[in-house]
């Protein structure tokens, strides 16, 4: 078992102001049945208010007041104290320190922290929380230890290369945040029991392998058997599954370069 080094977090409790009541659903629908399997349980959670846009306090400085953790999210985060008094989260960058002053600017210092316009930022800069549509807020790239690459600028749009090695234009007035983000050893910690993936909300997930034929397509067998269906594997309600594409067409899919790349098997 490993476990993430806490020791650059702020001892302290979370702002009152800013965090909020989560009710748990445990993987149920409205009509209270399990359209998500394998959640339940896990410890008791408070929703921190993450500020992912930033661009209504444009020009206002803010100190980095604390670095916390946040059980709904792999990254860390960090408390800013705003010049005007106002006090907020923003997901925090790999290297931010307690007491750095970062601003949100159309086009600020290339400094980690720093939020600005993509066409201001420097090719090569690595970035994150990006918004597809400008004053939307950050939607991409905002995962524990990850980051995109500003590859370009052409015209009214920046070519950036996302974590997944995909390549795609994105408007060059829409805001990210400079630096990678932190908690960079998230996908190496090791669970190491079962019990702690039950604390995370995790329930046991069956192998489709092991259970009966009334209970899987995969199912039945002695000993180990492969899937053996002519189409490839199923879900358990005979739905394809397992490189089935799944993406929806979307009207932003114009703007993608290059598709991200799939994994091969070893």
């Amino acid at each position: 078992m490993t476990s993430v080094d806490y020791s650059v977090l702020t001892k302290k409790e979370p702002e009152k102001k800013l965090i909020r009541k989560l009710v748990k659903k445990a993987g149920r629908g409205f009509m209270g049945r399990i359209t998500v399997r394998h959640r339940g349980g896990g410890h008791k959670k408070r929703y921190r208010l993450i500020d992912f846009k930033r661009c209504d306090k444009l020009n206002i400085p803010a100190k980095v007041f604390s670095l916390e953790y946040d059980p709904n999210r792999s990254a860390f985060i960090a408390l800013l104290n705003y010049t005007d008094g106002e006090k907020r989260y923003i997901i925090a960058p790999n290297g931010l320190k307690v007491g750095q002053e970062i601003v949100c600017q159309e086009k600020a210092e290339m400094k980690i922290g720093n939020r600005m316009f993509l066409k201001n930022i420097t090719p090569g800069a690595y970035v994150h929380s990006i918004e597809l549509s400008p004053k939307k807020g950050g939607q991409l790239v905002r995962a524990a230890g990850s980051s995109a690459q500003v590859m370009a600028h052409e015209g009214n749009y920046t070519q950036m290369k996302l974590s997944s090695g995909e390549i795609r234009l994105v408007l060059g007035n829409c805001f990210a945040t400079l630096g990678q983000l932190s908690n960079i050893e998230h996908n190496v910690v090791v669970i190491g029991k079962a019990g702690r993936n039950r604390w995370l909300g995790r329930r046991p997930t069956v192998r489709g392998t092991a259970m009966n034929p009334v209970d899987h397509p995969h199912g039945g067998g002695e000993q180990r058997q492969p899937i053996g269906l002519r189409k490839g594997p199923k879900t358990p309600w005979g739905k394809p599954a397992y490189g089935v594409k799944t993406r929806k067409k979307k009207v932003s899919d114009r703007l993608i370069i290059n598709r991200r790349t799939k994994k091969k098997k070893k």
